[in-house]
């Protein structure tokens, strides 16, 4: 290349950034700009937990007790290999399924998390667009944020609602009604919430529902001034149902606290069996880690269980999900769907999860740390993210459907066989 030449090219490129400066300086400047910059979901995590927070953090990030089984979630997931075949001749790959008879683009839900609203205004409502722009199913919990209706008149894509069972049974049903108005395709009732988990980052911290204001939360207020203008510009912390409520406590209570005075412990099956007459249509059911447990739902008829241990946010020493999984695919997967939930944070954890049985994955704290980290932007950039990983590691591994995943693509690694935290058995 000769000098002018080389001159030449050096001019092209700055008036080049020169034109695109400011659309430059908005994606470095704005809130979903910097999330955007983000290469996974632990860099979208640590971006969060400087945005917002730290005890609005610490509730999204905390589990129960020493945290045993949420970090088994995640290393156990990473026990297991993905073996490649070679010269498979793709030439493009087929990320979509079906969950309970409807087609998907990604086999990816949203999963219901409670609150959210206190991590970014834009709430359940953002993350639910992030997950149908992807071709997903969004799961609302009965603890968000934004109701029933509100959700689907923002949120026209298809929408599952998740039910915790209260002791006013009442309220329950009428939960379950208004789900089945705005068109609700299916009820998740969680079952694995008898009693709130011992999550100690929330005791530390005085987490309360609804927040309480003291020196601590206005001092982490000012140190987070964007989340602090938010939140006290659109404050959205509970629904209409869920605010409710609280309004019957005399005053802000802890989680714990909150958890154990409306959840029902004395659920059973019976209480399954009552909520089949209240709801027409599908029913799953969340939280379970046991064969026996999963056999009982096929025999009550429901369409699917979710394999979940909540995150490791109730009993800590509870196995991981990915190690429960292939028992109960092994037991019941010919009669109902099986979904898991529980540590994915890549791509490649999709896989692995397919290949043991798993219908679809939810995601819950990767999807609301994206939120944290950008609004709706940041959620839709997590969404993106698990999305183009999952088609890269099926490209890689030679496999050109999600539907032809099975075992034989998995191995244990050494170290998982040393410590036996999986099999195929």
């Amino acid at each position: 290349m000769t000098q002018e030449g080389f001159f030449g090219l050096v001019g092209h490129q700055l008036r080049s950034d020169l034109a695109s400066a400011p659309a430059t300086a908005r994606r470095w400047l704005s809130e979903g700009g910097r999330a955007e910059r983000c290469l996974n979901i632990a860099e979208l995590r640590a971006l969060a937990r400087r945005r917002i927070p730290r005890a609005v953090f610490d509730y999204v990030d905390g589990a129960a007790g020493d945290e045993l089984t949420k970090a088994r979630n995640e290393a156990d997931l990473r026990g297991i290999a993905v073996i490649p075949r070679m010269l498979a001749g793709l030439t493009e790959v087929d990320l979509s399924t079906t969950v309970l008879g409807q087609r998907i683009e990604v086999p990816l839900l949203g999963a219901p998390t409670g609150t959210t609203g206190l991590v970014h205004h834009e709430g359940e409502v953002g993350i639910a667009r992030a997950v149908h722009s992807a071709g997903g199913v969004y799961v609302l919990s009965s603890s968000g944020s934004r109701g029933i209706g509100e959700l689907a008149q923002l949120c026209p894509g298809p929408r599952w609602f998740q039910l915790y069972v209260a002791r006013d049974h009442d309220l329950a049903r009428q939960l379950v009604e208004l789900a089945s108005e705005h068109g609700y395709s299916a009820l998740v009732v969680t079952v694995d919430v008898q009693r709130s988990g011992r999550r100690e980052r929330d005791l530390r911290n005085g987490f309360t529902v609804p927040p309480r204001v003291t020196a601590r939360s206005l001092a982490q207020g000012l140190r987070q001034p964007r989340w602090s203008f938010n939140f006290v510009r659109r404050p959205r912390i509970l629904s209409e149902a869920a605010l409710t409520a609280a309004r019957t406590e005399a005053q802000a209570v802890s989680l714990v606290e909150r958890i154990n005075r409306q959840f029902d412990p004395a659920l059973s099956w019976n209480d399954i069996a009552w909520l089949q007459e209240q709801w027409s249509g599908p029913i799953l059911i969340k939280g379970l880690l046991r064969v026996d447990d999963a056999r009982q739902a096929a025999r009550m008829g429901l369409a699917g269980v979710i394999v979940s241990n909540h995150g490791g946010r109730q009993l800590d020493q509870a196995p991981s999900s990915i190690s429960a999984l292939p028992g109960i695919v092994d037991a019941v997967g010919s009669e109902l769907e099986v979904y898991m939930d529980g540590g994915i944070r890549r791509g490649v954890d999709v896989v692995k999860a397919l290949a043991l049985g798993a219908r679809a994955c939810l995601l819950g704290r990767a999807l609301v740390y994206g939120l944290g980290a950008g609004g709706e932007a940041g959620a839709r950039h997590a969404m993106s993210l698990m999305v183009d990983e999952l088609r890269l590691a099926m490209t890689l591994a030679g496999c050109g459907s999600v539907r032809e995943l099975d075992r034989s693509w998995l191995r244990m690694t050494p170290e998982a066989e040393r410590s036996a935290a999986w099999s195929t058995s």
